[in-house]
């Protein structure tokens, strides 16, 4: 048995595709998940990482908004309307853990695009300095990982600025306007985090949302995926190894269709290799295992069910650990529908099934 080492080091030999003392845990629970652990008995003063004794990593974020005004436009005692800095007005349901309505965008044609453009000046002030000078002398004495949060592409794109109808009709009537768009946004984040590393601040990988896919299938083809947005996940991924860090993508949905395009574009790992949208992770871990990282593939959907998702995990695990290279998770994030009794069952069974 191997002695116990940092999340830095547990993370540094999954990305060498080398065994570890166990394979890396690292999920998200929701606020509400936490609420209802802290009523079952977890302190409340707690951070539930150090509870249950589970990997603890940080991420680094910049606005590159536009930064339209903020302000809400109606509350009610069920929700709260309000605009955003990208432009978007949401309806913010009071309810626990809901989801946003996105009601209106602001950006919603080429022209529009060319005034929120003008808005996205690169400059220090976007950069959470006292945060960072705060935080990230802990994040370094506790052996964390260290993400930095890009923002771009497709789905960020759809969401927070234009609308989906939009976007999929641009992607094949105007898609110099996507391309510029995408390009804006990391030419952005590539220009704000060379600002924190040449302020001496390290980061071990950078990180971005693009959901692709939903159940059964991308949003879009190989070839608009190989044209407007392969590109940019490329360039994404040589500036990150040009730092000597790595690259994790997210994407949720089923984007098998676009893995050969993806791993063309050099990432180095994969996330949350969605089992419920039809992502095979049996398949991609012995197709491009040696040189990806998996990170989640749990079913979100067994996670009320304690015995099942404990097989699920007993199934799923010791396959994914071969030679390092996967990194524990839901395919999605844990609700509040499971108890602090249930996750602890569970950390203690990734543990178990995770070591090597």
């Amino acid at each position: 048995m191997m002695s116990r080492m940092t999340t830095k080091e547990r993370f540094e030999r999954m990305y060498q595709h080398k065994e570890a003392d166990r394979i890396p845990f690292m999920d998200y629970p929701w606020s509400g998940t936490i609420r209802r652990w802290i009523k079952e008995g977890m302190p409340a003063d707690v951070d539930y990482r150090d509870y249950f004794d589970i990997d603890k990593t940080a991420a680094i974020s910049v606005d590159i908004s536009p930064q339209f005004e903020e302000k809400i436009i109606e509350e009610t005692d069920r929700y709260i309307i309000r605009t955003t800095p990208w432009g978007v007005t949401l309806k913010n349901f009071k309810e626990e853990d809901s989801t946003p309505e996105f009601i209106d965008y602001k950006v919603t044609s080429p022209d529009e695009w060319e005034k929120a453009k003008k808005r996205m000046t690169t400059d220090k002030s976007r950069i959470n300095w006292d945060y960072l000078k705060k935080n990230y002398p802990k994040w370094v004495s506790e052996g964390q990982w260290i993400s930095a949060g890009f923002w771009f592409g497709f789905d960020v794109t759809h969401s927070w600025m234009v609308g989906t109808e939009t976007l999929l009709i641009a992607l094949l009537e105007e898609p110099d306007w996507v391309m510029d768009m995408i390009n804006t946004y990391l030419e952005s984040c590539m220009a704000h985090f060379d600002m924190i590393w040449e302020a001496g601040y390290r980061f071990h990988e950078i990180y971005w949302p693009d959901d692709m896919g939903y159940k059964g299938s991308p949003f879009f083809s190989n070839d608009i995926y190989r044209r407007l947005i392969k590109p940019f996940h490329k360039k994404a991924v040589e500036w990150a190894h040009n730092k000597g860090i790595y690259a994790r993508l997210h994407s949720c949905g089923n984007i098998m269709r676009l893995l050969p395009d993806i791993m063309d574009t050099g990432i180095d790992a994969l996330n949350p290799i969605e089992i419920k949208a039809g992502m095979d992770p049996f398949y991609i871990k012995e197709k491009y295992g040696g040189r990806l990282v998996l990170h989640g593939a749990i079913n979100a959907v067994l996670w009320d069910d304690k015995d099942k998702l404990i097989a699920e995990i007993e199934r799923t695990v010791p396959m994914l650990k071969e030679k390092g290279g996967y990194i524990f998770a839901s395919d999605h994030s844990i609700p509040n529908s499971v108890s602090l009794e249930n996750f602890r069952a569970v950390v203690e069974t990734v543990k178990r099934a995770g070591a090597y």
